[in-house]
């Protein structure tokens, strides 16, 4: 409770001096949980070599691009913080130096205001490597931190530096339980460290297990149950279980003044709304395969020549018919648009008079995908409580190994596997 309330300088100063004194890292470290973005910063997206990535997992040495809108549209100035982080995502005892080349807590100088939309707003870009901030010199966690003028954290966002020093091979298969047989599908995977000893993995080797790249939901906690010489293991069923969930559903407003299949009904008052169809249960009904992009999003506007200045806003409406009691429990909206973070803006209220469930949310123009899911009273989240699981969905799977050697002092990430459930086996 200290900690939380404890200034940030305050905070890194004690953290130095436990460094510098021998005290325990542990006793100063706090694991870092997701927030909120502000209510005026919107589409933040991540790229690698130029290409959008969901979650931000990238090969040490490569570029990075981070992009977002401030809809105030007063070109206010913002700043950049990169911080080191162990696998748990507590604070690394590395000094900036030490996984920075150059500088950061500089301010972002690449901004342009959008053009000829309803929607004013500023769009950011900040690149790195640039002239401040050369290269991220070691592999592992990180979290960058965008601030304004008085220090307040805009958003910020995890991401994840790996060296390309071992091959992992993933294969999705259901489960063994006969109960979850057709909800859940389990992830094994192999690591082969050719060129590396992995000493004493039991101890030195952790591992990250991610759904669709939702980071906030992944397994952390497998240990190798095998060493085949170079070759670590697992072999996991309920351990490294997912459910298994459903197809996201999506929208696609590029053309933000025509109806289609996913919106009925447009309206044009300050800016533009779109009134989606409404959505029902899905977990009482046959699993359907439908096309998604495992929870991401596309910025598109069909009559843009730059989408990022050019797509406008529009509010989404959204309407579920559910009539399965909730105990307590609350509806939200779910998907990479905010990180799969669930507040208040992702939150469903009821409408006694229709019977429906109904929210709206500000979106820049494009193709989503998105899910309802029920938060339960004591903060879990049920995925299929409104989509149902099912053995069969097409889901993406991601497997980030780290290695920290003995008498190391921070969490390497020393590769990445990618496994998809289309190819599930018995």
């Amino acid at each position: 409770m200290i900690l939380e309330i404890m200034p940030r300088r305050l905070k890194q100063f004690l953290l130095f001096f436990a460094v510098a004194s021998g005290i325990p890292h542990t006793f100063f470290a706090q694991s870092v949980e997701s927030i909120s973005d502000a209510d005026h910063i919107k589409t933040i997206q991540f790229y690698s070599d130029s290409e959008f990535t969901n979650i931000p997992i990238i090969e040490l040495g490569k570029p990075i691009k981070i992009t977002f809108d401030d809809i105030n549209g007063d070109e206010a100035d913002y700043y950049y913080r990169i911080t080191h982080h162990n696998f748990d995502w507590t604070p690394s005892v590395l000094f900036k130096n030490e996984y920075l080349d150059g500088f950061d807590e500089i301010r972002i100088v690449n901004w342009e205001n959008s053009f000829n939309t309803l929607q004013l707003y500023s769009h950011y870009t900040l690149t790195i490597p640039n002239e401040d901030t050369r290269r991220l010199k070691v592999s592992g966690n990180y979290i960058i931190e965008i601030y304004n003028d008085d220090d307040q954290v805009v958003f910020s966002r995890k991401f994840i530096v790996y060296e390309n020093r071992t091959t992992v091979k993933v294969y999705i298969k259901r489960s063994r339980d006969l109960n979850f047989i057709n909800t859940k599908q389990s992830v094994q995977f192999e690591i082969n460290s050719p060129n590396e000893i992995l000493r004493d993995p039991k101890r030195t080797v952790k591992t990250l297990v991610m759904q669709n790249n939702n980071i906030g939901q992944g397994i952390t906690n497998l240990i190798p149950q095998f060493t085949i010489a170079n070759q670590l293991v697992y072999k996991y069923d309920q351990e490294s279980g997912f459910w298994g969930g459903n197809e996201f559903l999506f929208f696609d407003n590029k053309d933000i003044r025509a109806s289609n299949a996913g919106i009925g009904r447009i309206d044009l008052q300050d800016i533009y709304h779109n009134y989606l169809h409404r959505n029902v249960v899905r977990a009482n009904r046959r699993y359907t395969y439908n096309p998604d992009i495992n929870g991401n999003f596309v910025i598109r506007n069909l009559n843009a020549d730059n989408n990022n200045v050019e797509a406008d806003y529009a509010w989404i409406h959204f309407s579920l018919e559910c009539y399965e009691p909730l105990d307590g429990g609350t509806i939200h909206l779910f998907g990479n648009f905010n990180n799969y973070v669930l507040d208040e803006s992702t939150k469903l209220l009821y409408d006694k008079e229709s019977g429906l469930y109904y929210t709206k949310r500000l979106f820049k123009q494009g193709f989503y995908n998105y899910r309802y899911v029920l938060l339960k009273p004591d903060g879990t989240i049920d995925p299929g409580f409104i989509s149902g699981n099912f053995d069969e969905t097409e889901n993406e799977y991601t497997v980030i190994p780290y290695y920290r050697a003995p008498g190391a002092r921070y969490d390497r990430a020393i590769g990445k596997g990618i496994g998809n459930s289309a190819n599930i086996t018995n």
